[in-house]
């Protein structure tokens, strides 16, 4: 585990720089703490892959879709998920299927269900460093 330190523009500019570097077929598993700054990496992320329209929250639909020049890119949050099963509402397995780019918000609501290749990356509040989050790579 690789852990660091980060402001929060230094985090964008990780998410940009990670995000940029990302070829499909990959899967991002990201745990933390509500408002400990996911989804935010994840736009930043998922901008810097060059999608081009708003990236916003999947909170409530649960996943969005979006075009790319390197291929689809999904952004799942499975925050309100009640069990596993409704990742087959959601089409999980085609979109795994379909070799492209996947954001996972609260992974561990089904983490049965991400592929043995899902990089993990965890974020949290550093206690007694408001400004900062701990970002570690597992």
């Amino acid at each position: 585990m690789l852990g660091v330190e980060l402001t929060l523009p230094e985090l964008l500019e990780w998410a940009r720089a990670f995000g940029g570097s990302l070829e499909a077929p990959a899967v991002i598993a990201l745990r933390g703490d509500l408002g400990a700054g996911k989804t935010t990496m994840v736009q930043e992320m998922i901008k810097a892959l060059g999608v081009t329209e708003d990236v916003t929250s999947p909170t409530y639909a649960l996943v969005h879709e979006y075009r790319s020049p390197r291929g689809p890119v999904h952004h799942f949050d499975w925050y309100r998920l009640r069990d596993a099963s409704q990742l087959v509402q959601l089409g999980w397995d085609d979109i795994l299927r379909l070799d492209g780019i996947i954001f996972v918000e609260w992974p561990e609501r089904a983490a049965a269900a991400l592929p043995s290749y899902t990089a993990q990356v965890q974020l949290e509040y550093v206690p007694s460093k408001p400004d900062l989050r701990r970002l570690t790579w597992v």
